[in-house]
């Protein structure tokens, strides 16, 4: 079966391919009685308009690429969904890519999302990428980086404090009358870094409180589990009496590891554990979970109004938006009754 090309549509609708062209890709030069003319023989013949080469011709797609840092994260989930509502209000469709915390990966999406000339790029990123992001630019995709600021300021960047968000979850925890509390989570990401520096500030101003650290290896339910269930086989005069994890996934398998098993503890009686993220499973664990909350969705939303008025005046001023984290408590470190 032939292709069916945008003059055989000019032919069937009686119009020039020019017509045929303003009708596909810019509506509003044509009048209503045109438009319905040329839709009616699109329908007719099957036409599909040429993607690929309106890409070729404009010199960008109409798609916003999103590389996250870490897909099994429900966290980057509702980030993505932000972008992508607000990215459909523009006309504009939303693609994304899991680094999965491996730079080289990294790396990999950037080349096709610069293969496919996007409109721009959001990326939480893992690796140095601004000096890539810079390559981006000069070839006219401009980019925002997501809970990450920009080490000189040369790309715009939406984020949350979480420097003060880890000084919220120890200050809670201290709050609670825990006074043997355990960090569990790394610094391998400057967020998770940050949320330590705050929990060791809390500490600082605290000298009857202890702070140990447990590193995990991924930040994922196994792992989280897997240390959940080597606090519990311990004495409980050797054990922590409050925990915060880096993140809410951490969390979830620490509630498994701590709560099962032959040495289970109670979830708040023993140890009060409280999480970050506060994504959407936190609230429906068997014990529900308190975590610091940041506003995902937002984040997405906001970067990509920054991406697009970036596009359309590139000499606007970079801007740095950053967002308070919020306590939200729930059972997991509520006194009892």
């Amino acid at each position: 079966m032939a292709t069916v090309k945008m003059r055989d549509v000019a032919l069937r609708a009686g119009v020039s391919v020019s017509t045929v062209s303003n009708a596909v890709n810019r509506p509003e030069r044509v009048s209503a009685d045109i438009r319905r003319r040329v839709q009616a023989a699109i329908d007719e013949l099957g036409f599909v308009r040429n993607e690929a080469a309106r890409q070729l011709r404009d010199g960008r797609s109409r798609t916003i690429g999103f590389v996250m840092l870490d897909g099994k994260n429900p966290f980057f989930m509702d980030v993505a969904r932000g972008g992508e509502d607000r990215a459909a209000e523009s006309g504009l469709a939303f693609i994304f890519g899991d680094s999965a915390r491996d730079a080289g990966r990294e790396g990999s999406y950037l080349d096709l999302f610069e293969q496919q000339r996007v409109h721009g790029v959001l990326i939480s990123p893992y690796g140095e990428v601004e000096e890539r992001l810079a390559r981006l630019r000069q070839r006219g995709i401009g980019a925002v980086l997501l809970n990450r600021k920009s080490a000189d300021g040369a790309f715009s960047s939406v984020s949350v404090d979480d420097v003060a968000g880890g000084r919220l979850a120890l200050e809670h925890l201290i709050a609670r009358g825990r006074r043997r509390i355990a960090f569990v989570g790394s610094d391998e990401t400057l967020q998770f870094a940050d949320r330590l520096t705050g929990a060791s500030q809390a500490i600082a101003v605290n000298p009857d409180v202890t702070l140990e650290r447990l590193d995990v290896r991924a930040p994922h339910v196994v792992e989280g589990r897997a240390i959940g269930a080597r606090i519990a086989a311990r004495s409980p005069q050797d054990r922590p009496d409050g925990i915060f994890a880096s993140n809410d996934v951490i969390a979830m398998g620490l509630l498994q590891g701590l709560t099962t098993g032959p040495s289970p503890v109670s979830i708040p009686q023993d140890i009060a554990l409280i999480g970050y993220d506060d994504i959407d499973f936190a609230a429906t664990a068997v014990v529900p979970l308190s975590s610091i909350r940041h506003p995902a969705s937002l984040i997405g939303s906001t970067a990509v109004d920054i991406l697009l008025a970036e596009a359309a005046d590139p000499s606007i001023p970079r801007r740095e938006v950053v967002y308070e984290p919020e306590l939200v408590v729930r059972a997991s470190t509520r006194q009892p009754a």
